[in-house]
């Protein structure tokens, strides 16, 4: 059997790590025509103000913005149009019923090749209030002075 093929990142959505609490990860399958596939492999994609939305016992990845094919023709793909994540009967029906019942958001985390396939890394997350978000500044800062300070001391 062969070996997995590595992951090669396309696109990372880093304001949901600011804005949220990620408490679940979940890998998806995306639909994707071909060009919107060949302006992945470019890594023309935006995470930013995407979101998962549930329908008909669905799951779709609504606002991420793929790029035109630079070499596409009348075919292109809409770069903003609405894509269906694929994903197992049950992990749909287990997602709906967290967002549907606690109040929880599901957002895409990144992008990324496994192989010749486009996955997605979902995420189910809580919003961070202002003072969340001021702590997690607070413990980066100081991860990142206690980093320094080990490298200074070391040479």
């Amino acid at each position: 059997m062969a070996a997995e093929s590595p992951e090669k990142l396309i696109a990372s959505n880093k304001k949901a790590f600011h804005e949220y609490f990620v408490l679940q990860k979940v890998e998806a399958g995306l639909e994707l025509t071909g060009t919107e596939v060949k302006s992945l492999r470019d890594g023309r994609a935006e995470l930013k103000d995407s979101y998962v939305i549930f329908k008909n016992g669905e799951a779709f990845l609504f606002g991420a913005h793929i790029a035109p094919y630079s070499h596409g023709n009348l075919q292109n793909h809409d770069p903003d149009r609405t894509r269906k994540l694929l994903l197992h009967r049950k992990e749909i029906e287990k997602l709906h019923a967290q967002v549907a019942e606690k109040g929880l958001s599901v957002v895409p985390l990144r992008l990324y090749f496994r192989g010749s396939r486009v996955k997605a890394e979902i995420g189910v997350v809580r919003g961070k209030k202002l003072y969340d978000k001021r702590e997690t500044e607070k413990r980066r800062e100081a991860d990142r002075e206690a980093a320094v300070a080990m490298k200074s001391r070391r040479t």
